[in-house]
């Protein structure tokens, strides 16, 4: 595992605007950072459930990433695995951190082993999880079974 420490948030509000800046594809490219991802993510999973995170997901960052200029190739953009692994962790979070502010529970995802950059490399290999297949579709994990996605 890496070192990494993460930058918390100050406020609920931060969340929020980071939520909906996704979804409104109004962040900076800048801000869209592994804490943003992981905040958002957070965000629309406990606060609009008019988003359908699994249907959604791929078209929400794959939008987001083309408005500040980004493609979504081979190389480079939106990863489905990644993502997916994410969510399902987030999810797995959640069910043990069900109450609190957005920023009490971001920052206490963002400070746990889950949100670690490195965490779905306790589910795959690293060449499985940076396959092209592995960005453009969900691949399963070879090393571990992933949390249930629900």
């Amino acid at each position: 595992m890496t070192d990494f420490t993460p930058r918390l948030f100050a406020s609920d509000a931060e969340i929020v605007r980071l939520g909906e800046g996704l979804l409104a594809c109004s962040l900076a490219k800048e801000d869209w950072t592994h804490e943003a991802h992981l905040a958002a993510c957070l965000y629309l999973l406990t606060e609009r459930p008019d988003v359908d995170v699994d249907a959604e997901i791929a078209g929400i960052i794959s939008r987001f990433n083309e408005s500040v200029g980004g493609v979504n190739d081979d190389e480079g953009g939106y990863h489905d695995t990644i993502t997916r692994a994410y969510v399902a962790g987030v999810r797995l979070f959640l069910r043990t951190h069900p109450e609190g502010g957005l920023a009490e529970r971001v920052n206490a995802l963002l400070v746990s082993p889950i949100g670690r950059r490195d965490w779905p490399l306790g589910f795959y290999s690293r060449e499985r999880l940076f396959s092209v297949a592995a960005r453009r579709g969900f691949v399963e994990p070879d090393r571990a079974p992933l949390p249930p996605m629900c």
